[in-house]
């Protein structure tokens, strides 16, 4: 790229708009060793605000490990899945916690064509690629830092993506900011420039259970959202959009995860259980808007999901089976956890009427993401 990064870096990190002056000024961020991958030291940093809230997250895939909010009684719950050390992450995870890149959910047998070319991306997910390839974002050490702040909590993570990793085109160079607010949320902001026409979709794929531990079943879901986007059986959008009136994808109203979670729908579903793509109803493209809150019964935790991208990915834990050991020895079962995605469409780029995902020099990709928390 021609713009050396440190500028970049600066210029992307003052661009970002924590939107903090009217919040107490008594953050900090420590850290520690959290071990070694590829012979590179991998460290955690810990944000905590004044209201006794804290998470931790690692320069290992930018994960976030612990995420301490709390309940409705005033103690402190950690509502995110994970490993108490960095070799569980490295060994076997289905991306807890990540940050996913260079482009977040599925394409359709790894392949896109941009500007006359055809690209062929690793193959992860049988016949498709899956969260960037076989060593995305969520599996390469960022460079970290504190951030000096009056007013939060931050955490600044970068990475330079070099032209044709995993078959992306593109020197790209990544910005992911992370942001523990006075009001407890955890914001996540990223920015990207490339200096070849390539394509972007960077997520965040925490799998949260409100309660602490236990099925999320329970837990009452509500989406902003009017319409789906039906898939096949390999989960790759058929390129429909299609409303959520009567079906089991209906959460407009606050709605147990677990009431209509295996019901069939032969023509929305693939086999039982949620992993799809949600329109969320934006006013205009780029807007922060409210995606879905959540709220677990048992603890009276409330998240609630806000983004400028045009839609969610929902996925229910459905693939989980007990045969990962996490955090406290909890054992994960099946539908233990959940994830809320704000990202771009499944396979944009093979699907003309999907919002684009095509990133051009010239260009800064954003983002923004916010998982803000309260009690009920």
């Amino acid at each position: 790229m021609k713009t050396p990064l440190k500028a970049l870096i600066s210029a992307l990190s003052l661009a970002t708009g924590l939107g903090c002056a009217s919040l107490a000024a008594s953050p900090s961020v420590s850290s520690k060793p959290f071990g070694t991958v590829d012979g590179k030291p991998v460290e955690l940093f810990t944000l905590r605000n004044d209201k006794g809230a804290q998470a931790s997250i690692t320069n290992y895939g930018g994960i976030v490990v612990t995420l301490h909010v709390p309940d409705r009684s005033g103690k402190l719950v950690d509502v995110v899945m994970g490993y108490d050390n960095v070799d569980g992450y490295v060994a076997k995870t289905p991306y807890f916690g990540a940050l996913i890149g260079r482009y977040g959910n599925r394409i359709a047998k790894g392949q896109f064509t941009l500007d006359g070319k055809t690209y062929q991306l690793p193959l992860n997910d049988g016949a498709n690629t899956l969260h960037g390839g076989t060593k995305g974002y969520d599996k390469v050490v960022w460079q970290a830092k504190a951030v000096k702040s009056d007013c939060c909590a931050v955490l600044e993570l970068t990475y330079h993506s070099k032209d044709g990793e995993q078959g992306y085109p593109g020197n790209l160079d990544v910005v992911a900011t992370y942001t523990l607010t006075e009001d407890n949320a955890l914001r996540l902001d990223f920015k990207a420039k490339t200096d070849k026409p390539t394509v972007v979709n960077l997520t965040h794929h925490s799998y949260f259970n409100l309660s602490g531990g236990g099925t999320i079943l329970d837990h009452l879901l509500t989406i902003n959202s009017d319409k789906t986007t039906p898939v096949d059986s390999g989960l790759i959008p058929t390129g429909e959009i299609v409303s959520v009136d009567g079906t089991p994808f209906d959460f407009r109203k606050p709605t147990a995860i677990g009431a209509r979670i295996d019901d069939p729908d032969t023509v929305l579903q693939y086999g039982p259980g949620y992993d799809h793509n949600w329109v969320v109803n934006q006013k205009k493209a780029g807007e922060l808007c409210q995606h879905a809150v959540v709220e677990s019964p048992k603890s009276g935790i409330v998240m609630e999901v806000l983004s400028t991208e045009p839609a969610v990915q929902f996925y229910a834990g459905n693939f989980l089976d007990g045969t990962i050991t996490g955090k406290y020895s909890q054992v994960y079962q099946k539908r233990s956890g959940f994830c809320l995605e704000p990202q771009h469409y499944p396979d944009s780029p093979n699907h003309e009427n999907f919002p684009s995902t095509v990133l051009k020099p010239g260009e800064t990709y954003t983002n923004t993401i916010i998982y803000k928390f309260s009690t009920r």
